[in-house]
């Protein structure tokens, strides 16, 4: 029961914050702000989440999940709602800053958490469940944002969205005693240094690694938006074709289990990594919203391995009470990634075109995947 409760609140939770993140750029775009300037609102989204991912898993180990997760889902409604209140590019300011923020209240939690659920034979199924509520919750949200905006307007667009996090909420609020308290009770009391955990080089990997999948998902998710727009797409097209990433992402976290079983976890990434910076160079070839679609499921394949396999891997490297806090540190590193890849290729995009932003990015997870790859064969034994 407490990993459905985990995966629904997830679905909930994560729908109303990724459906934000294709409304926010459509917004500011209506709104006449420019590429670059929309990269530095949606780089706020991260600023604040990448300073307090540590504190929020330590807190998750020291209190438990319920009262962190509770307090996430409502402050992603009260986020959600400001532009349906405010108007103006500084309340999508405050949303992007704020919305951010609350989501690590629940989202590093669900992490871990995810792991103290059964024994370590069912650590990779939990967390392939879980991963699912995430995929699902990335296909509902922006067919959410996209339809809403087109035949609601964008400010009833934010109050459906907020209607999702609510009813997590609520959910929360009922059934939250269910969920299981992790790290609560080792009896831990000494301080630590959360960046020791670096010093555990497959722990350092892992994170690396995560990284860079998240460098491709959060180029695909800033800047097809944008990309979409100026082409001409329909905010409905525009969530529908990214809902196409998501159901991709949803099918490999389906046969996940399988390939587990054929590569190491690390290996599952590396190559994931690479097939997910030659997908990116499909784009700038289409403006056809089906081969667009097409493309995007395709990168969906590549993306969706990466966080349940990095997740189980963290879990499993982390030493015995620090799970939450080695979730953290991890999201601490994607966010830097979140915090970094709106200015830089948003920069990219205004001064030399939307070409150079895939084929740039694409460079960088196949530079990376490629070392990564020859690193792991150096290292193993003749």
């Amino acid at each position: 029961m407490p990993i459905y409760l985990i995966v629904l609140t997830c679905v909930l939770t994560h729908a109303g914050f990724g459906g934000a993140k294709v409304a926010l750029p459509l917004h500011a775009l209506s709104l006449g702000v420019d590429p670059f300037s929309v990269g530095v609102i949606m780089a706020l989204w991260a600023l604040c989440p990448m300073l307090i991912a540590l504190y929020v898993g330590k807190l998750v180990d020291r209190v438990g999940a319920r009262v962190p997760m509770l307090a996430g889902t409502i402050g992603v409604v009260a986020a959600l709602l400001v532009p349906y209140f405010f108007s103006g590019v500084t309340a999508l300011t405050v949303m992007a800053l704020a919305v951010g923020t609350a989501f690590q209240f629940f989202f590093v939690p669900t992490q871990g958490i995810t792991g103290a659920l059964g024994g370590p034979e069912d650590r990779a199924r939990n967390y392939s469940r879980l991963a699912i509520g995430f995929s699902i919750a990335s296909f509902l949200g922006p067919l959410i944002a996209g339809f809403s905006i087109d035949h609601l307007g964008y400010k009833t667009a934010y109050l459906m969205l907020a209607a999702c996090p609510l009813a997590a909420a609520v959910l929360l609020a009922w059934k939250g005693r269910l969920l299981p308290k992790a790290a609560v009770g080792t009896g831990r009391k000494e301080k630590t240094n959360s960046f020791d955990l670096l010093r555990n080089s497959r722990m350092r990997d892992a994170i690396v690694a995560s990284g860079l999948i998240s460098v491709a998902w959060d180029l695909y998710l800033f800047f097809f938006p944008i990309y979409g727009h100026s082409i001409g797409l329909s905010a409905s097209a525009i969530g529908v074709i990214i809902s196409m990433f998501a159901a991709a992402v949803f099918a490999i976290r389906v046969v996940l289990p399988r390939l587990a079983r054929v590569w190491s976890e690390f290996r599952i990434l590396l190559y994931a990594i690479a097939f997910s910076g030659v997908a990116l160079l499909l784009f700038p070839l289409f403006h056809d919203p089906y081969l667009l679609a097409a493309a995007s499921f395709v990168l969906g394949l590549g993306c969706g391995v990466g966080q349940p396999m990095s997740m189980s891997l963290i879990y499993s490297l982390a030493p015995p009470g620090r799970a939450s806090e080695g979730a953290g540190l991890r999201v601490t590193f994607n966010h830097f990634t979140h915090l970094v890849v709106p200015l830089a290729f948003g920069g990219i995009g205004t001064v030399f075109g939307f070409a150079p932003v895939f084929v740039s990015c694409s460079a960088l997870l196949i530079g990376g995947s490629g070392y990564g790859i020859f690193a792991e064969r150096r290292a193993k034994p003749n």
